[in-house]
Order: C-alpha cells, then sequence, then structure tokens
C-alpha cells in the first residue's frame, strides 16, 4: 500500500458542535463534517429537538431559532452515546432537558456521574427516571469551581456548553485537553462566548447573557489519520494522510517511531514509511496528550506483527481488549492480564473470518486483515461506518486489495 488519502474533518468534534449549535438561536453552518452515520444519528437528535437541520456536502446547516422539545429520547440516543452532548445546551438555553441514558460501543461503562456533579454544582437539579435523565434549572444556571476526578472528554464538553451562557465565571479543573475541546471552545467563542484556556488543564468560562450563530470548520480527525498512519506502517508505505494537524498526533508518531518507521510531517500532512522489521514498542493509554485509547486496537495489530514481545496497558475503558480475542484467530500471540495486553509478535497473521466488537477494533481488523495471508472478511461493519467515511474506498486508493460485500 502507498500514496496519498485526506481524511474528514474529526467525529469526535462535529458531533458535539452540531450540540452546541443549539445555544444560538438562529443559523449556523459548520463545514468539513465527515459523511458517517454518526452524524447523521446526531443530525436527527438535533432535528428531533425542533431545530431546521440540512445536510449539504460535507456540512451541516443547523437552524436553532425555535427549540419545540426538550427531550432526547431512547430511540436516537440508544444508537450512540455522544447524543448526551445535547443536555449541558439544552439546559442552558431551555433551563430543562430530558435525555436518555446513553448507548454507544461496549466499550466500558463510561458513567456520566461527572456530567451530573459537574452540571449540579452549576445550579441544575436531576431526577432519574423510567431510564432518562430529567435535568432541570429552575433558577437558571451559575458559575462555579469545578473540579473533574478525571479528565473526562464528555464531562468537559456538557459544563464548557453549559457554563457559557451562565451567571458569572466557571472554572473547570482538570479539564480534558483534546484538540477537540479546543475545536468546540473555538466555535463557542464564534457564537460569542467568553472562554479562555482551552487546550489546558484549566478553563474559565466567563458566562453571556446570549449568542449568535456562526459558521466554523472541523478539525481534522487525528484518530481517522492515526488508523492510515497504522496501515503505512504494516504495509511499509509510504502513505502520506493529509488533513490534519501532527501537533494533535504527537504520541501516535513517537510511537510508530519507535516501532520502526519514519516519520515526515508538514503542514497538514504526515507520511510513514518502513523499510526495516517492525519492532516492538509498549504503549498506555492516557488522556491527551498521552497515547490515545481510540488508537490502541490499530496498535495493538501493528504490534502483533513485531519482531519481539511488548505490553500495551489499557488505562481508559476496561472492555477495549476485546479486539485481542478477534485478532488472535488470525494467529496473533496475545495474552491478557488485567488491562495489560501481553503481545508477542508473530511472522505472520492468516486471514479468518472475524467480527467487529466496536469502532476502532473494526479498523484495526480490517488493517490486519491487509497484513494477513489470505482472505480475511470482517463481519459486523456497521461499527465502522459510524466512525470512517469511505473507508474501504480511501484503502483501495492506496492499492489495498479489499471490497465490501453485503451479508
Amino acid at each position: 500500500m502507498a500514496g496519498e488519502v485526506v481524511v474528514a474533518g474529526a467525529k469526535n468534534s462535529a458531533l458535539k458542535l452540531a450540540a452546541a449549535a443549539l445555544l444560538a438561536p438562529g443559523r449556523s453552518r459548520i463545514t468539513n463534517v465527515p459523511d458517517i452515520s454518526d452524524v447523521a444519528t446526531m443530525a436527527d437528535v438535533v432535528a428531533g429537538l425542533g431545530a431546521v437541520v440540512e445536510r449539504e456536502d460535507h456540512a451541516l446547516v443547523i437552524d436553532a431559532t425555535e427549540l419545540t422539545s426538550y427531550e432526547a429520547p431512547y430511540e436516537v440516543v440508544s444508537r450512540m452515546r455522544a447524543s448526551i452532548a445535547v443536555l449541558g445546551p439544552l439546559v442552558a438555553r431551555l433551563g430543562r432537558a430530558r435525555v436518555a441514558m446513553p448507548g454507544g460501543c461496549a466499550i466500558g461503562s463510561r458513567k456520566v456521574d461527572m456530567h451530573i456533579s459537574g452540571l449540579q454544582a452549576l445550579g441544575v437539579r436531576f431526577a432519574f427516571e423510567h431510564g432518562n435523565i430529567e435535568a432541570t434549572a429552575p433558577d437558571g444556571l451559575h458559575g462555579a469551581t469545578v473540579t473533574l476526578e478525571f479528565p473526562s472528554v464528555g464531562a468537559t464538553e456538557n459544563l464548557l456548553m453549559a457554563a457559557v451562557l451562565a451567571r458569572g465565571t466557571t472554572v473547570i479543573e482538570n479539564a480534558a485537553r483534546e484538540p477537540e475541546i479546543a475545536d468546540l471552545a473555538a466555535f463557542l467563542g464564534a457564537l460569542g462566548a467568553r472562554i479562555e484556556g482551552a487546550g489546558t488543564p484549566t478553563i474559565t468560562v466567563t458566562g453571556v447573557e446570549s449568542l449568535t450563530p456562526a459558521d466554523h470548520r472541523v478539525v481534522g480527525d487525528r484518530i481517522e489519520a492515526g488508523t492510515f498512519l497504522v496501515a503505512g506502517a504494516l504495509t511499509g508505505g509510504p502513505v502520506t494522510v493529509r488533513g490534519v494537524d501532527s501537533a494533535h498526533m504527537e504520541m501516535v508518531l513517537v510511537k510508530l517511531e519507535q516501532a520502526g518507521c519514519h516519520i515526515e510531517t508538514e503542514p497538514e500532512a504526515i507520511t510513514v514509511l518502513r523499510e526495516g522489521p517492525i519492532l516492538p514498542a509498549d504503549i498506555q493509554t492516557l488522556p491527551y496528550p498521552g497515547f490515545p485509547t481510540d488508537m490502541q486496537a490499530q496498535f495493538m495489530a501493528l504490534m502483533a506483527l513485531a519482531e519481539g514481545s511488548c505490553v500495551i496497558t489499557e488505562n481508559v475503558f476496561e472492555n477495549r481488549f476485546m479486539f485481542a480475542d478477534e485478532i488472535v484467530r488470525m494467529g496473533a500471540d496475545i495474552r491478557i492480564e488485567g488491562h495489560h495486553a501481553l503481545v508477542k509478535g508473530v511472522d505472520s497473521l492468516s486471514g479468518a473470518p472475524v467480527r467487529c466488537p466496536d469502532l476502532r477494533a473494526g479498523a484495526a481488523l480490517v488493517l490486519a486483515g491487509l497484513a494477513a495471508e489470505g482472505e480475511t472478511e470482517v463481519m459486523e461493519t456497521t461499527h465502522i461506518e459510524r466512525g470512517y467515511e469511505r473507508f474501504v474506498d480511501k484503502l483501495a486508493a492506496l492499492g489495498a486489495d479489499i471490497e465490501t460485500r453485503e451479508e
């Protein structure tokens, strides 16, 4: 495999930007939006609240002039966990929200406790009944200092979106630092919010009375970029990935270099080339700027073919080693001990029928299939379609022997 691929806008940013658009009455336009099923689901969530949603070529136009509902029902929320992101905007704008407890990939409990406790500090009252989160703010929202026990991306986003319309100043300590947080803050700033420190552990928000609509371009998807870089590392490359800021991927690039790859960066582009063997490299997933949990499965596929052994430690989600069971079917030598995976590299993998347990594991199984001998059939690929636009087409354009078949 060799060539160039352009990544889409970040899924994990676009979904939250759509929720944030609910805060500003009027017509906001979000561009560089990936054409994936999760975006379609979020569009359904936002439209169900009364906003008028138009889907253009890689863009969402959201007119939130009038919101007619404060409820995100289970039949929509159950399809995608990120729907919980409407909780903060709804409470901030309407003073109430009813959001079904979320679903999503089966990779751990991912509780919403920090969302709840943080919003409570801003004056939100909660009740839980019939599988719904009932939130009300009868006296409006007020600023507060909130210290998160873990730098949760979702909790940081919900607090950020609620705080922009709260009275006074809100300080979020131990905030998530992901590039998608900075992207959300940039959009909120364009709407008229007053935010300082996004991308650092301390975010300060000075509440404003109202927001106005704006246009915004979604940041490039660093996880999609990382997935294609691992594809290049597995097959040798060179593969150039365009449309992403290399500064958002420093730890992934460090680990690819440790694995024996040569990396070149330029503005909005990264090239990977491997001429020697794959070398073992230990990793441990951590909140940004650490190694992303969303790249753990792809890197495990790479390490399965390394010359030697390594340890992969998962610190973010407790059930994210389900991928190992599937790649072992292809001949990988992996042993799980608690939140550690002991990976002993093998000379080759062999094609086999495998099943996608979740979004990122599904993509990693496709990468393993590209490097395996013989044919690999990856089933239940709707997981992959949730987060990757035209994944098969992009891999084929790089020279992969890959096709989609109807089950």
